[in-house]
């Protein structure tokens, strides 16, 4: 009867007679209307060590994790790949506080990724735009080209990795967003990989690649263009976790280049991210309206070498959650 008493508490999280409760989690406060958790508490609960290294930054490491933060700063660095949070690191009683969102679904999703219940088999491809819908431009050069053969080039090599691909379209045809999405639910894909490249930004300067995963409820997006954080949830939502993995992975696989600029993974309400009914994101490549990026995309080499590295960052991710 004892032991029967002892796992019913176990299973309904209440500690033990005569057992050691657990520690409170980290002290919270709210900021500008937003609930912050005391990052010392964060890091010391697991064992990490945080401290500061210059005036406004600080750092919090590890056996494998080296994260380093700006105070009053949205984007993070996350053993080498940066992440935009949804709020900025606060400052408050002199010490570094980090919104309890961004530790639940930003952070902690990639130290400590949700395990999948089956293997990553069949992989979705999106190219993105086409048919009427060119997407940027630049000359007479269109995104929607370029999309198209970077998913054929990308469907070669996963093939060739192991994995079942399928390609919302293989041809130049127009598909409504929600096909987009709607033919990976409907085929029951493992993972929704929408492919883009991107335009605009610092007169032509920008460059570099960054990745998109679905905006959790409660956050703005890192695009928010006007949308807050009161959009509420879509199904997308379900894999929250294992989209900031994906996401993740896969930036940290496209910096790994030399001489790339890493941008960071980045939070959007994008339709096909909304819809997807599994780990889903969308990368943005490198920029058209560079025009050094886009001697680069117009090069068949430079885009298998693209392919390569979205390969690494899928089988890492694979390997992260399985």
């Amino acid at each position: 009867m004892r032991a029967v008493l002892a796992l019913l508490l176990i299973v309904l999280g209440l500690p033990l007679c005569g057992a050691p409760t657990r520690p409170a989690g980290p002290e919270r406060l709210v900021i500008g209307g937003r609930e912050y958790a005391r990052l010392a508490d964060w890091a010391g609960q697991r064992g990490l060590s945080l401290r500061r290294t210059v005036r406004n930054e600080c750092q919090v490491t590890g056996s494998n994790i080296r994260m380093a933060l700006t105070l009053d700063s949205q984007r993070i660095s996350l053993n080498g790949v940066h992440i935009w949070l949804s709020a900025p690191v606060a400052v408050a009683r002199g010490e570094p506080w980090v919104t309890v969102l961004d530790l639940v679904r930003s952070i902690e999703p990639v130290l400590n990724p949700r395990r999948a219940r089956g293997r990553v088999r069949t992989i979705c491809l999106d190219a993105g735009h086409g048919g009427h819908d060119t997407g940027n431009r630049e000359g007479r050069r269109q995104e929607k080209d370029y999309t198209l053969a970077l998913a054929r080039e990308l469907s070669a090599q996963l093939t060739k990795a192991g994995y079942r691909v399928l390609l919302t379209r293989n041809r130049d045809t127009y598909l409504d967003l929600g096909e987009r999405s709607g033919l990976a639910n409907h085929a029951k894909a493992d993972v929704f990989l929408s492919l883009h490249f991107n335009a605009g930004g610092n007169g032509g300067d920008a460059r570099g690649p960054e990745v998109y995963c679905l905006t959790p409820v409660g956050a703005s997006s890192t695009n928010a263009r006007g949308e807050g954080a009161h959009a509420g949830a879509f199904a997308g939502n379900v894999n929250n976790s294992q989209n900031m993995a994906l996401a993740y992975h896969l930036q940290r696989a496209l910096v790994q280049r030399p001489g790339v600029e890493d941008r960071g993974v980045k939070r959007a309400r994008f339709a096909v991210l909304r819809t997807a009914e599994m780990p889903a994101a969308l990368i943005e490549g490198a920029f058209m309206s560079n025009p050094t990026e886009m001697s680069r995309i117009n090069d068949a080499t430079w885009r298998r070498q693209l392919a390569e590295a979205i390969v690494r960052g899928v089988r890492s991710y694979c390997g992260a959650i399985q």
